[in-house]
């Protein structure tokens, strides 16, 4: 029945035009840290997550458009109590450029099994449904989720992006960053001098070199391109190394997408 389940919202996503931007991405794979700024609503589906200090909103992390109404992110950007809202079509947060979208948040529903103080167990994932729709145009738009269980093979080119620190405990740019990480293979970022059992199955490394996420790009996707040319969420932001973002070795974590998918399914089926 899950199964089946799963498929339609697959099939609801890809009738839907998932994981196909307007406007095509233009990388330079010898370039977030050490990133690059990315082209303007390239990834139509990435979200600014932004809590409210006193009057005004800040961005805090990032996510991922999924559905009309979903965005997923990650558990630990939640914190009780605290007000939140979402704004798409987002590329300079310096300025207002026409192509923003706010909408507030109706629902949070973080994975039963997070927990803030065992980070590395796991289930680092949270869904937030939006109180109305954003409209959907060149610079907003859903990424496609992958079939549950995919595991992505060692070398997978995959890109993150988000507004995250250039470089550890360094300033957070204005405009949107992205950068390529191939996926490292769970037998290569599980040995003892990568992550170890630090690292779960239910988890996708990506990177290890010079190039990292950071501070801010939290709960952001990465995002991986599949042979039809579709863009597929496999992973969401989760952790890097506690010492400095692009530690060798330390390649960043992401929650596997795929690993949730029936969760995924049951939570926004529910609500």
């Amino acid at each position: 029945m899950m199964q089946t389940v799963t498929l339609l919202l697959l099939q609801a996503a890809y009738v839907f035009g998932c994981g196909t931007p307007a406007v095509p991405l233009q990388p330079d794979t010898n370039r977030v840290v050490n990133g690059e700024e990315a082209r303007p609503h390239s990834w139509p589906w990435q979200i600014s997550l932004q809590v409210k200090h006193g009057s005004r909103y800040h961005h805090t992390c990032g996510g991922t458009l999924i559905a009309p109404r979903w965005v997923l992110t990650a558990g630990h950007c939640i914190w009780p109590g605290d007000v939140y809202r979402v704004v798409l079509g987002e590329h300079d947060q310096s300025q207002q450029e026409g192509s923003e979208q706010i909408r507030e948040v109706m629902r949070i529903v973080s994975h039963p099994d997070w927990d803030i103080d065992f980070v590395a167990r796991g289930n680092d994932m949270a869904l937030l449904k939006l109180v109305k729709s954003p409209i959907m145009n060149d610079s907003v738009g859903v990424a496609c989720l992958p079939p549950a269980g995919e595991i992505l093979p060692h070398g997978t080119p995959c890109y993150i992006s988000g507004w995250g620190n250039l470089y550890t405990h360094g300033p957070m740019p204005d405009r949107l960053q992205q950068a390529l990480l191939p996926v490292v293979g769970h037998s290569v970022c599980s040995q003892s001098d990568w992550w170890g059992i630090n690292v779960k199955d239910t988890m996708v490394c990506a990177g290890g070199g010079e190039v990292s996420g950071c501070n801010g790009d939290s709960g952001g996707p990465l995002s991986c391109v599949s042979l039809d040319g579709r863009w597929f969420v496999h992973g969401v932001t989760s952790f890097v190394s506690s010492r400095v973002c692009n530690e060798v070795k330390k390649p960043t974590v992401f929650t596997r997408t795929s690993a949730f998918s029936q969760w995924l399914s049951e939570v926004m089926l529910k609500y």
